[in-house]
């Protein structure tokens, strides 16, 4: 097992792509904090499918590194970078792509499990297809039902229009009009299918698309870098592929139950980087506007939601 310590941020890279007739080799990356045993998990379900690891970690202060470091201490295919503060996901998944060396590039979240096999089916599609630079797999909750985000459309202002005030319930009369961009409610296809977007959960990408976008992209701490990512990813004339073959655990928000509102904060923030940076030149003022009031009129509601249960929770403490 390799260890280093890094404050440093990747430069962007060229893009000059070859298919090789060697078979594919993987880099998985993983960008720890506090994810408990979870991380275990992860690299457990792992470790046989690729062919190195990179723990990225972001100033973790649980034991989650400890275990990894014990269990897996005489492992060549592990390698783990420890930052001095937590630098964001972002940030933290470019330091595990320059300390990468494979052909393709697995992001993958500690509070993931692989089935067998999954990451073979995502080499596959990607492998076999030119210009495919990019793949997901099935993201599953702990009961075993399609999560959200696994296969979706950009949520773009007037998708997010439409949501918001409940518009999607007409898609029957207006489809093209009143789109949901949640495709986990729509049938699971039996085949591989192209998407505007993937979940940064399970991102598996070609080197040389990864170098056509350069890096992530760290103006976004947590949240939404993912759908950044996808928006780049096609508009440099990559696909992104849905590969429901591929099935993969998902303890959603599993890492961050401790700090809901530093999450909420963040990812709210992060709603607003992105479609500042993509629409803001596309999509009339007000309309905009409308948006920027949903965003932080939801984070308001469900800031309030958190601050009560804490409330509550304190109040309990104290009478117990």
């Amino acid at each position: 097992m390799k260890m280093m310590v890094t404050d440093t941020q990747p430069a962007a890279q060229s893009n000059n792509f070859q298919k090789s007739s060697s078979p594919p080799t993987v880099s998985l990356i993983i960008v720890n904090y506090n994810s408990g045993n979870s991380l275990l998990a992860c690299v457990s379900s792992a470790l046989s499918q690729v062919d190195e690891v990179v723990v990225v970690d972001n100033a973790s202060i649980d034991h989650s590194l400890t275990q990894l470091e014990t269990l897996f201490s005489g492992d060549q295919k592990l390698k783990v970078v420890r930052n001095r503060e937590n630098l964001g996901f972002a940030a933290g998944c470019n330091i595990g792509l320059a300390n990468s060396s494979e052909e393709y590039l697995f992001f993958l979240n500690p509070d993931c499990v692989l089935s067998p096999g999954s990451v073979g089916h995502l080499l596959r599609v990607i492998d076999e297809r030119r210009n495919v630079g990019m793949v997901g797999g099935l993201l599953l909750n702990p009961d075993g039902t399609e999560q959200a985000g696994g296969r979706r459309a950009i949520p773009t202002p007037w998708r997010s229009f439409v949501r918001a005030f409940g518009l999607s319930r007409f898609a029957d009369r207006w489809p093209r009009l009143c789109f949901d961009f949640h495709l986990h409610k729509q049938p699971l296809p039996t085949y591989p299918i192209e998407v505007e977007a993937i979940s940064g959960a399970c991102m598996l990408v070609h080197r040389a698309a990864m170098r056509s976008v350069g890096h992530w992209d760290e103006g976004y701490f947590l949240h939404c870098e993912d759908l950044d990512f996808s928006m780049t990813l096609r508009g440099r004339g990559w696909k992104i592929m849905f590969v429901p073959d591929a099935r993969i655990m998902h303890d959603k928000g599993g890492c961050s139950r401790s700090r809901p509102l530093f999450v909420e904060w963040h990812k709210h923030r992060g709603m607003m980087r992105f479609y500042r940076k993509f629409f803001r030149h596309e999509y009339p003022g007000p309309l905009m506007w409308l948006v920027a009031l949903g965003i932080w009129l939801r984070f308001c509601l469900v800031a309030s939601y958190h601050s009560a249960l804490l409330v509550l929770r304190n109040l309990g403490i104290q009478r117990g």
